[in-house]
């Protein structure tokens, strides 16, 4: 089944206004949560043409890499490393306006500029973690984290 997104342009929160039902849409019906990610990521790098989206997964103690859009990626991360490790350590999301500041940052691309990382959390437990990048300094800021947290919710609480 072919689906297309309506693309919104204008502010950011309008566009995320428009992307969130449409999310909902296309993943309502679909239990698997690698299809619902994929599609997600497709659907956020579609809308906003982030540099990177994607998700690390926990497996083991590390992060692993899942569904993502953009460049090629680190496959590992460490708890504790890196923001994504930081944020999967921390519970908490991270906004970081300038990621070459951002002590122990992991480069998987010196392309990347600034970065948002939310934790996706089940059951008190942290499973992955949401990682957006953006080739431009100061792109993330709170509507981002709250409307990727939203977005999060659709498929972290449908299982």
């Amino acid at each position: 089944m072919a689906e297309d997104l309506n693309i919104v342009l204008g502010a950011k929160n309008d566009q995320y206004r428009s992307l969130i039902p449409q999310i909902s849409a296309l993943i309502s019906g679909e239990t698997d949560e690698i299809a619902n990610m994929a599609n997600v990521c497709a659907a956020l790098k579609e809308q906003f043409n982030f540099f990177w989206v994607g998700f690390y997964l926990v497996k083991n103690d590390e992060l692993v890499l899942g569904p993502f859009q953009g460049p090629v990626a680190c496959s590992r991360i460490q708890k504790g490393k890196g923001v994504c490790g930081s944020s999967w350590k921390q519970e908490e999301i991270l906004i970081v306006p300038d990621v070459d500041a951002f002590p122990g940052h992991i480069a998987c691309s010196s392309a990347s500029k600034s970065e948002i990382v939310i934790p996706m959390i089940r059951n008190g437990l942290v499973i992955g973690v949401l990682d957006v990048d953006s080739d431009e300094l100061n792109s993330f800021d709170q509507s981002d984290a709250v409307n990727l947290s939203t977005i999060l919710e659709l498929i972290t609480f449908k299982s």
